[in-house]
């Protein structure tokens, strides 16, 4: 059974019903899993709640005195259409069901339920409300951009000039420079700033993924899809769209986004009925789309679409003077993050770290930035207290200067919402080394086809296991089993990494 504790900031279950054994049941199965719940006796009430505050997931009867449910389900999705909505009835008719699913009900519960189903329903509800929440954050909970450099002001500039305009805009920088916060920076200043920003790297997501996660799906379009899901372009509706690292994006995927583009009609995966996007696009990229378009690995006629503004960002070592500005800002939002006291770093520090290149840019020195966080000694940071690797020969014990390939080959955990990169290459570093012609991303290819050629079933399951094992444990070793800690550094909730924890069978975690 699902224990989840109590996510910091998680709102409550909302429960309607103007049936007292029901709402009493409910109830009390969700204080068991350590949910809080807010229970309503008619959706009239909750109509009224709602204009001064909303649940996590809403549960509502669908036949009540006064209002009814679908009425409820009406008003909750016009205000908030990503928040989930299971509906309950004690007439179990298509009518209702068809009714429920058109009015984008996040499942259909016929009465009488067996409780335990219900609550995995919850549960399940809970898990999209928690992952759509991630990817919606709004810019107010965004670090502003940081940098003093001409190069940077520059940025700010164009910004400044794009701030009411709604023309699609094309980010260029090398990996790790900032392209998601000016995105972010754009849509803050721009007409629809009052609505959603959707954030969405496409290179981190299964081709076999993308179009549901781009679109959506409708029920039953695929095995597993066992609920109506909105794609991204639904979620960002009448907001900002930001397309991370486009240039990886499947051929045949673009000519779905090029005709979004051209005529801002779209099919859900699965689905008939066109739907129409109301969506600003933004799109970034680490590559050069002109070359990726001669190679014929990208679509010209998207590009143009894509290219009509474009900003490129400087790399850090174009504006080393922001380093010291930068590096303070990361260390204070890490202790935050962590709870502890806020570490700093000497003169010499600092001028040390502002003449490095930093190939990984600002999400490299974030990275590192946590690391000192964690790891340095004392208080006051001095140039041999830094990572070994960033070090001059004569001041370190082991391993030479940071290259380029350490710094691209550093992993980064990412979600929808790009979560906080986790800096662990100094950690049993020697263990992580790969043979010089293969990543590993060759390697789970590798494995992906010996584990087909055997006919081993659910094959993208076992291997979906194994890398959230290995990515969780590595960052329980990294936090020194610090589960809470692990889930911030991974960019989950505290909820997902406990069950993960169990699913998995993972030891060597504890509570902070």
């Amino acid at each position: 059974m699902f224990k989840p504790g109590t996510k910091k900031n998680m709102k409550p279950i909302w429960i309607v019903d103007d049936d007292d054994s029901i709402r009493w049941v409910l109830e009390k199965a969700l204080a068991r899993e350590n949910l809080t719940t807010k229970s309503f006796t008619n959706a009239r009430d909750a109509m009224t709640a709602l204009q001064s505050d909303t649940p996590q997931v809403l549960v509502s009867d669908i036949r009540m005195h006064g209002a009814s449910g679908l009425e409820l389900l009406q008003t909750v999705k016009a205000k908030h259409p990503g928040l989930p909505v299971i509906i309950m009835t004690a007439f179990s008719d298509l009518d209702s069901a068809v009714a429920a699913f058109q009015g984008g009900a996040f499942e259909y519960l016929a009465k009488p339920f067996d409780l335990d189903k219900a609550v995995e329903l919850i549960r399940r509800a809970l898990d999209e409300s928690l992952r759509e929440s991630s990817v919606e954050q709004t810019i107010s909970e965004a670090p502003e951009i940081l940098g003093h450099a001409p190069a940077m002001q520059d940025v700010f500039r164009a910004i400044g000039r794009l701030s009411q305009s709604n023309v699609t805009v094309l980010i260029t920088g090398e990996s790790g420079s900032g392209k998601e916060l000016v995105a972010r920076a754009l849509h803050k200043h721009s007409p629809r700033s009052s609505q959603p920003f959707i954030a969405l790297n496409t290179a981190a997501i299964p081709k076999d993924l993308l179009e549901s996660e781009l679109f959506g799906h409708e029920r039953g379009a695929f095995t597993g899809a066992q609920t109506t899901r909105r794609g991204r372009f639904e979620q960002a509706e009448g907001g900002t769209l930001f397309l991370d690292e486009i240039g990886d994006m499947p051929f045949d995927l673009q000519t779905r986004l090029l005709r979004v583009l051209s005529d801002g009609h779209f099919y859900r995966v699965g689905g008939h009925q066109p739907m129409k996007a109301n969506v600003r696009v933004i799109a970034a990229t680490h590559q050069n789309l002109e070359t990726r378009v001669r190679e014929g690995l990208f679509r010209e006629d998207l590009y143009h679409r894509l290219n009509v503004i474009r900003l490129r960002l400087p790399s850090l070592r174009e504006r080393r003077e922001d380093i010291p500005v930068l590096a303070k800002f990361f260390l204070s939002q890490s202790a935050k993050q962590l709870g502890v006291e806020v570490k700093r770093l000497s003169e010499s520090a600092l001028q040390f770290l502002s003449g490095l290149d930093f190939p990984g840019n600002v999400r490299q020195l974030e990275n590192l930035c946590n690391w000192i966080t964690v790891m340095a000694p004392g208080q006051t940071v001095e140039i041999p207290d830094l990572p070994q690797d960033l070090l001059p020969s004569g001041e370190q014990g082991n391993g030479g200067a940071m290259t380029a390939h350490r710094a691209e080959a550093e992993p980064y955990i990412s979600s929808p919402s790009e979560a906080t990169p986790v800096h662990h290459s100094h950690i049993s570093a020697p263990d992580r080394q790969l043979h010089p012609a293969q990543s590993w991303i060759e390697l789970l290819e590798e494995e992906a086809m010996t584990m087909l050629s055997q006919g081993q079933p659910e094959v993208i399951v076992k291997l979906g296991d194994k890398f959230e094992a290995i990515v969780i444990k590595a960052a329980l070793k990294y936090t020194h089993g610090r589960k809470n800690d692990a889930a911030v550094r991974l960019g989950i909730g505290r909820n997902t990494i406990t069950r993960k924890i169990h699913e998995l069978g993972i030891d060597g975690a504890k509570d902070d």
